[in-house]
């Protein structure tokens, strides 16, 4: 793998990246991709395209600036937040407060941390459908994804009210999945993962993980799009953490620009996860809120269109000051 030379990011740092309206190539692009975009200045228009064009909306949310989705995981067994919101009124009340700062809530029924088990089907959707049928009951208008790999469950959230799906085996695992989601036209986060949660550990193994794990991406979007799910409507998440080591963690974060060329917005979900706290000398998930920020910040500049975070006023916080530092990045004296 090669990065890009200087000369590249000099020819090409007027073009946005990704659609940002503040993020331009020359300082996020020349760390991360590889020889499927060439390393001489000779990229074709529709390379071009992908790496730059404004990304469609989702749920009504421009992709122009890093968007916040707060993590809400109703189970007894997530690994930071497990059994603070298992209760209904629980779950209300924090989905509740973490609205007044993020664009998305993400809600869960099953804990896809390293060694979890699989959660039947019903349990999945007595745990979350009647979470996300209370919010909208009580007037809550934030979009709302369903953390599911199953279909009956992305169904049951979205007759609740969900608006969009977050699988974390990209329609791996359930033959139904990607069906529904055709049907219901509404956006899918497609992860990259391997094996199950229960055992993913044990497949860490890559010889090259960057260029993998788009590979990977790029053949679960052609999937997608075969099933009848509009490429408008795809999201790709890296997995950080699912079946990966602290060394592929953070290959695949410094290298996170070579994502945009799948020419959809990127969701980054690295909250309080071990590879932090591993780094950062923070043994407990709950101790890893500066390190995660630190991960977050680093994602918005190479692009990151959602960034799925447990921290969320203090994730909101840093970004507010992140972009008012970097707003005019990229721009001339002309201001263009």
């Amino acid at each position: 793998m090669t990065g890009y030379p200087l000369p590249l990011a000099e020819r090409f740092g007027q073009h946005a990246l990704a659609g940002s309206r503040t993020l331009r190539w020359s300082r996020a692009l020349d760390a991360a991709p590889d020889a499927r975009l060439g390393t001489e200045a000779a990229l074709r228009a529709d390379q071009i395209d992908r790496l730059s064009a404004p990304r469609p909306d989702i749920c009504h949310m421009s992709m122009d600036r890093p968007r916040i989705m707060g993590i809400l995981n109703v189970t007894p067994d997530s690994f930071s937040d497990g059994g603070q919101h298992f209760a209904l009124s629980d779950a209300v009340a924090r989905a509740m407060a973490m609205a007044v700062d993020v664009d998305i809530l993400d809600i869960g029924g099953e804990s896809t941390r390293p060694g979890a088990r699989e959660v039947p089907a019903a349990e999945e959707i007595a745990r979350t459908a009647p979470v996300i049928r209370a919010l909208r009951r009580a007037g809550l208008t934030t979009p709302i994804s369903i953390d599911t790999r199953k279909a009956a469950v992305a169904a049951a959230a979205l007759d609740a009210g969900a608006d969009m799906v977050n699988d974390v085996t990209a329609l791996r695992f359930d033959p139904d999945m990607a069906a529904l989601v055709a049907d219901r036209a509404v956006p899918i986060c497609l992860m990259h993962s391997v094996a199950d949660p229960e055992t993913m550990q044990d497949h860490a193994d890559y010889r090259d993980v960057l260029s993998e794990v788009y590979d990977h991406l790029a053949e679960r979007m052609d999937v997608a799009e075969a099933a009848g799910i509009d490429r408008a409507r795809m999201i790709v998440d890296p997995g950080i953490g699912f079946g990966k080591t602290e060394d592929h963690n953070i290959k695949l974060l410094q290298g996170l620009g070579l994502l945009h060329a799948l020419g959809v917005p990127v969701l980054l979900g690295a909250s309080r996860k071990r590879f932090i706290g591993s780094i950062g000398g923070a043994e407990a998930a709950d101790d890893r809120m500066p390190g995660s920020l630190a991960v977050a910040l680093h994602g918005a500049a190479q692009g990151i269109h959602i960034l799925r975070v447990h921290d969320t006023a203090e994730t909101r916080q840093a970004l507010l000051l992140w972009e008012a530092l970097a707003g005019n990045e990229g721009q001339n004296e002309n201001g263009t």
